[in-house]
């Protein structure tokens, strides 16, 4: 995925939430939100220390051809969001922009050391999105 041009990030994220609908369709409906979150966690615990390497290795301080960063981001955006193609299109699309835009405190995360700077700073714009996409959920914005 890191290779795809253009915008490797995006076509992570994309591929994540397709394999997320994908296994949705398979898992009981009470495990989804406990499945996501562990899934998210293990994916961070796995690409902080993966990230580090690759960053070391290539001399570049956030490699675009690194994107287990937007994979943990996505999956924390997706988080008990309903199964239904709205839901996460929208999730997509916020995940998309608050990684990109870096509101504060998303682009103070990045500067952090090496791969926990580049997965962090996608957790938290996967936690901008978790929140907004609720928020549209409560509100009854998104059916």
């Amino acid at each position: 995925m890191g290779y795809i041009r253009p915008g490797p990030g995006t076509w992570a994220s994309a591929a994540t939430v397709l394999l997320w609908i994908a296994l949705c369709q398979i898992l009981p409906f009470w495990t989804r939100t406990p499945v996501a979150i562990a899934l998210a966690v293990v994916v961070i615990l796995i690409g902080i220390p993966a990230a580090t390497q690759v960053a070391r290795g290539s001399g570049i301080k956030d490699p675009q051809f690194v994107v287990i960063d937007e994979v943990a981001g996505q999956l924390v955006a997706l988080v008990a969001v309903p199964l239904a193609w709205k839901s996460f299109l929208v999730g997509f699309i916020l995940f998309r922009t608050f990684d990109i835009l870096k509101p504060p405190p998303v682009s103070q995360l990045e500067a952090l050391p090496e791969g926990t700077g580049i997965v962090l700073d996608d957790v938290a714009a996967g936690l901008y999105a978790l929140a907004v996409i609720h928020l549209f959920l409560h509100f009854g914005l998104l059916t």
